[in-house]
C-alpha cells in the first residue's frame, strides 16, 4: 500500500535527473511563470485525486489526498497514511496500525519532496508546448516533458497549466510498464495558516502510538 499510496513522492524522484538540452521557449516561459508563482508563496495547500490505470492489465485505482507545502517541508495525507517532513526528519504515520516510522530526511534526496514538483522540469527533461485546450471549463496550456535519459522508467509527463493564474490543474505520467498516473489538483490554497504541528508529528495527539525510530 505504501508504494501505491505515495506514488506522488515516487513521481518526483523519477523526474530528478541532471541534464540540460535545447528547449521549447514557449513551454519554458509557461513553466517558469508557473514555478515562480509557487516559489513566491510562503506555503500552499491543495486537495488532489490520483488515478492509476494500466489498460493492458485492466487495472484502475482511485485515491485522494491533501498536501501542505512550505519550502522543503511538507505534510501529505493519503489513504489513511501521513508523511510529514520538516526538512530534517520524516515521520510516516500509519493510521490503521497506529504506528509512526521516524527517519532522517535525506538531504541528497530532496528531489523526492512534493515541494519539488514545480521545479523538477528544470532537470533532465525536454519540454515542448502541445496545445491550448479546455479542461473542465477552464483554458489550459498543455506541455509535455520527455526524459533525456532513455533508461528512465518514465516515458513522458503531460502537464496542464491554467492560463488564468499559472497554477497546475493536472498532470499525467506514463511509464514503461504500462502504468498511467493522473493527478488532479483541487481546492488550491495559497498561504494557508500553519501551526507548529503542521510539519512535525505530535505524539500526544496519537495515544498509544507505536514509535519505530529508524535513525
Amino acid at each position: 500500500m505504501m508504494t501505491k499510496s505515495f506514488s506522488l513522492l515516487a513521481l518526483a524522484a523519477t523526474l530528478a535527473l541532471p541534464a540540460a538540452a535545447q528547449q521549447d521557449p514557449k513551454a519554458g516561459k509557461i513553466l517558469d511563470a508557473m514555478s515562480a508563482k509557487y516559489q513566491a508563496l510562503n506555503a500552499f495547500g491543495a486537495n488532489f485525486t490520483q488515478t492509476l490505470e494500466n489498460p493492458s492489465a485492466k487495472v484502475k485505482q482511485n485515491m485522494s489526498g491533501d498536501i501542505v507545502v512550505s519550502g522543503k517541508k511538507f505534510h501529505l495525507k493519503m489513504n489513511g497514511q501521513e508523511v510529514i517532513n520538516d526538512g530534517k526528519t520524516t515521520w510516516t504515520y500509519l493510521k490503521n496500525e497506529n504506528e509512526v516510522n521516524i527517519a532522517d530526511a535525506d538531504a541528497d534526496s530532496q528531489d523526492m519532496s512534493p515541494s519539488q514538483i514545480y521545479t523538477m522540469y528544470k532537470k533532465g527533461y525536454k519540454y515542448a508546448y502541445v496545445q491550448q485546450a479546455q479542461d473542465g471549463g477552464e483554458a489550459v496550456d498543455v506541455i509535455e516533458l520527455t526524459p533525456e535519459n532513455r533508461t528512465n522508467e518514465v516515458i513522458k509527463v503531460r502537464l496542464k497549466v491554467r492560463k488564468k493564474d499559472q497554477t497546475v490543474k493536472s498532470w499525467q505520467m506514463f511509464k514503461k510498464n504500462g502504468n498511467q498516473y493522473t493527478f488532479n489538483i483541487k481546492n488550491f490554497r495559497p498561504n494557508p495558516p500553519l501551526t507548529p504541528s503542521t510539519f512535525a508529528f505530535d505524539k500526544a495527539e496519537h495515544k498509544g502510538v507505536k514509535v519505530v525510530d529508524l535513525r
